[in-house]
Formats: C-alpha cells, structure tokens, sequence
C-alpha cells in the first residue's frame, strides 16, 4: 500500500529540482538519498523517482532526482503526488498518532454505538485534520481532535465521534 508523502507544487530553477509540498511528519527519511518514491499525477502513468538530493526551501522540500533531466521534465511532474510504500513506515510509537492509510476504512460511530459512516481520508488543512466520513455517499469533514474523537482503536477497525450539536445534520 502507499502513502501520500508530498506533492510537486511546481518546477524550480533549471537543474530540474522540484519544489515539493511535504505531508509527511518524517521528511528526513520519506525524502533521504536513494530513497525511491512514486510520482503519481492524473491521466498518466506512474513514475519511480529515486532522491539525489532535498534541501529545504521556506515551506517546501527543494527535491533533485535521478530521474529528472532538466526544468521541462521537472514540470510535467507539477501536481503529481509522491507515494512511498507504507511497508517503509517506522512504528508509531505515541499511541494518539496515526498514520492517515490507518484511518481510511474505518467504521465511524457515535459514542452511543450508532454507526455513523466510514472514514474516507485525513484531510490536511493549515488548522489542523479533519477526518472525511462518509456518510450516505456525502462527506462529513470532522475535526480530529481528542473532545470530537475520544477513541480511536485501528485493531478493532473504528473511530468513535461525539461530534458538537449539528455537524451531521
């Protein structure tokens, strides 16, 4: 299975680094020498890039690899999302931290047992997760915090939200 570690926000300079937009919480080793990654972008096949080198850059992750001859390369990868393989993972080892492929496909209920939907995705936003339950082919986005998602048991496969008054209404 993979996971989403970043995405080219767009070519930089013209060597052919990648400007990259990280959503990972281990940069260091999702993004360190001879690490391969999957370059995945919509409409087109997927791409094996192995790093060369990444420095930071303000917010962003300056990426090189070996694979990228120059900047006309390197921005046909603007947009693409860079996956690792999650057998790469370390463990968790903070029992309130998870990844995001852990909680995509887990039951949601409501702290009375009454199924509430499905979790879809972690959504990331500058405030924080939301997690994306599914509920009846419409998406509830739930902030993911301790008081709105008291448990959270991947062994068992379900997350229990006491969600504030009218959030799935």
């Amino acid at each position: 299975m993979d996971v989403t570690v970043g995405r080219v926000a767009k070519a930089h300079g013209i060597g052919g680094e990648l400007a990259v937009d990280v959503r990972t919480d281990s940069p260091e080793l999702r993004f360190a020498v001879g690490a391969v990654l999957t370059a995945k972008k919509r409409g087109q096949p997927a791409r094996s890039l192995t790093v060369a080198s990444a420095r930071s850059h303000g917010n962003r992750l300056l990426l090189r690899c070996e694979e990228v001859a120059g900047r006309d390369d390197a921005e046909t990868l603007r947009g693409a999302l860079l996956l690792a393989d999650t057998d790469d993972l370390p463990p968790t080892e903070d029992p309130d931290e998870f990844y995001d492929h852990e909680l995509a496909g887990l039951a949601a209920e409501f702290v009375d047992g009454t199924p509430a939907g499905t979790v879809r995705e972690v959504v990331h936003v500058p405030s924080g997760e939301l997690l994306a339950v599914d509920v009846d082919g419409s998406d509830v986005l739930v902030p993911f915090v301790k008081a709105i998602v008291p448990t959270v048991d991947v062994a068992a496969g379900k997350v229990v939200i006491d969600p504030p008054d009218g959030l799935f209404e």
